[in-house]
């Protein structure tokens, strides 16, 4: 899955990659922790990180299923209105907007599983964190969450 980078490109109706690549165990990425910190409460995530464009254009796309702790981690080099696709992406997602700060611009729960539709953040973003779709409402995650991860790259 990969980012639009402006506003003026959703504008434009520019096609919008979207979540990309085959399921095989060897194309997988390395995980690494995220923390999702609100009221008290931590879940800990191991997620790919999509640090790459192809990476990012390859995402979530073709797979059956996430582990319930499982995702993948989209960070951008600058914040940026963040914009994702469901494109041959077979789960419902949901898209979680962070911004540079660790606060939650927008949740996007339960994504349409193939839909050409964008999904748009509210503002600028620095990462986009992936999970199975649902996992925000059975958890309790919402706006007022904290992401927090170390990328050791």
């Amino acid at each position: 899955m990969r980012a639009i980078f402006s506003a003026l490109a959703l504008s434009l109706a520019m096609p919008l990659p979207g979540c990309a690549g085959d399921s095989s165990e060897a194309e997988r990425a390395a995980t690494i922790p995220v923390t999702v910190t609100m009221a008290g409460k931590v879940h800990v995530f191991n997620v790919e990180v999509a640090r790459t464009d192809a990476e990012q254009d390859r995402g979530l796309m073709f797979r059956t299923s996430l582990p319930a702790d499982g995702g993948m981690l989209f960070p951008f080099e600058k914040p940026r209105i963040g914009s994702f696709w469901m494109k041959n992406t077979l789960i419902p997602l949901d898209m979680i907007f962070i911004r540079g700060d660790g606060s939650i611009d927008r949740i996007a729960e339960n994504t349409i599983p193939e839909s050409l539709e964008p999904v748009v953040s509210g503002g600028e973003v620095s990462a986009v964190l992936e999970l199975s779709g649902g996992t925000a409402a059975r958890l309790g995650i919402d706006e007022t969450a904290k992401v927090t991860w170390k990328d050791g790259k």
